[in-house]
């Protein structure tokens, strides 16, 4: 396991080289390109060649979308405590969420005209759920709900399925639990550019949402301008800063709880206050790590993409954070320390805090979505909301009164820009 002790002037090199290794490499960039053109060009032929290609399922473009009596099934089937736990965690989400409707308004502004904003639902959003390594139930409630609370129009899903083009019970369960209809077995790259692009059997969408692995975070990124994408959510990343008065094993299970996603590209970081403390959550890591059901998994990422920093002072854990703007951050430090760190750290995408708030809260039931931004970008994205399906149209209404003291300045501006005609559009009105 690396370990930086923030002290040393090679520290933020170090941490910076660390960080580095979550750019995306060319390989991934160029195969993801090479995919986006296939499906741009052939549509469903190429979409039905990488379903089989990457998931073993072969399927004909009638077999892409799911029937609503399926999702329907589905909850039926599914076990009483799995639903009962889903309809808990979906209460959450909404009256989370529901908070931060944003509202239209209206004013005057300082010449005497209206002006105002006015939110509508983008019309057709898509969103992605993983189901590669494990089938993200909760990113269904996570994503669908907001769209649903935003009233957007049409929501159209994209999960990949098994060899057998199954879909996993509890993913089409929380999709009827939702009342989301339009569901499609198709995940990956071939997904998002299906969404960005359209088929001859898929509509395009205007906007992607969803976490994914660096394959469709890039293939993203590569679609961003074609449609609009709610942020870069890739691999998971988690940051622990502990102190003394830190539960060990607590933070150890939390560190494992993200090191399980297990695609290799994780990145887990742990921030501690002393050598001793490190010491101790890494000889806890160890014990528990033999325990997990997927502990291959979750070694590799440890081995590949785990990093360990000494930082005394509360200064230097909230410069760490800052810099790395960690998707999960979690502060098991004493109240005074959690506090301060509070307002310091600006960037984290979700921030749980004191020993009880595992991460995993937030992943599941809490209420904020667990759609992040990952790879650093933090720093310019936050997490997804129901803001993020809509979109805002400014108002502007002039009258008589207010247009004479409006072409003033619009005539001064014009004159300095040397654009006539602007000037001449406004000062006609007054004449």
């Amino acid at each position: 396991m690396r370990q930086i002790n923030f002290a040393s002037k090679s520290a933020r090199t170090e941490l910076a080289a660390f960080c580095a290794g979550a750019i995306v490499p060319t390989a991934i960039v160029d195969s993801v390109a090479a995919i986006l053109a296939d499906v741009r060009e052939r549509g469903d032929a190429a979409v039905a060649d990488y379903a089989h290609r990457f998931d073993g399922a072969s399927l004909k473009p009638a077999q892409f979308r799911v029937r609503p009596a399926s999702l329907a099934a589905a909850a039926k089937r599914l076990p009483a405590a799995q639903m009962k736990a889903m309809k808990a965690a979906l209460a959450n989400i909404r009256a989370y969420n529901k908070q931060g409707l944003p509202q239209n308004w209206t004013s005057t502004n300082a010449q005497g005209a209206e002006v105002g904003e006015r939110h509508y639902p983008i019309r057709r959003v898509g969103l992605y759920v993983p189901g590669g390594e494990v089938p993200l139930v909760s990113t269904v409630l996570m994503t669908a709900t907001l769209a649903k609370i935003a009233g957007c129009p049409e929501i159209a899903v994209f999960t990949p399925s098994n060899a057998k083009g199954k879909i996993a019970d509890g993913l089409l369960a929380a999709l009827h639990l939702i009342g989301v209809t339009e569901v499609y077995r198709i995940g990956g790259v071939h997904a998002i550019g299906a969404m960005a692009y359209g088929t001859q059997t898929i509509p395009a969408v205007d906007k992607v949402y969803g976490p994914g692995n660096a394959y469709t975070c890039e293939a993203k990124r590569q679609v961003f301008g074609t449609v609009g994408v709610d942020s870069l959510p890739g691999p998971s990343e988690v940051m622990v800063i502990a102190d003394e008065s830190a539960r060990v094993d607590f933070a150890a299970a939390d560190l494992l709880a993200q090191a399980e996603h297990g695609s290799g590209r994780e990145k887990i970081y742990l921030v501690t206050s002393t050598a001793a403390v490190a010491e101790a959550i890494h000889a806890e890591v160890q014990k528990q790590l033999p325990t997990l059901g997927r502990n291959e998994k979750a070694e590799r990422v440890l081995d590949q993409g785990f990093l360990t920093l000494i930082a005394p002072k509360p200064e230097q854990m909230a410069e760490v954070a800052n810099y790395v703007a960690p998707e999960h951050m979690e502060l098991l430090v004493k109240p005074a320390t959690a506090k301060k760190l509070e307002r310091t750290i600006t960037t984290a995408g979700a921030m749980m805090i004191g020993n009880l708030t595992a991460t995993a809260l937030g992943d599941f039931t809490a209420g904020p979505s667990h759609v992040l931004p990952t790879g650093r970008a933090g720093r310019f994205f936050s997490g997804l909301r129901v803001a993020d399906f809509l979109r805002r149209t400014s108002i502007i209404r002039y009258d008589q009164k207010s247009i004479a003291k409006g072409a003033e300045v619009v005539a001064a501006f014009a004159q300095m820009e040397q654009l006539d005609a602007h000037g001449r559009s406004a000062t006609m009105r007054v004449e």
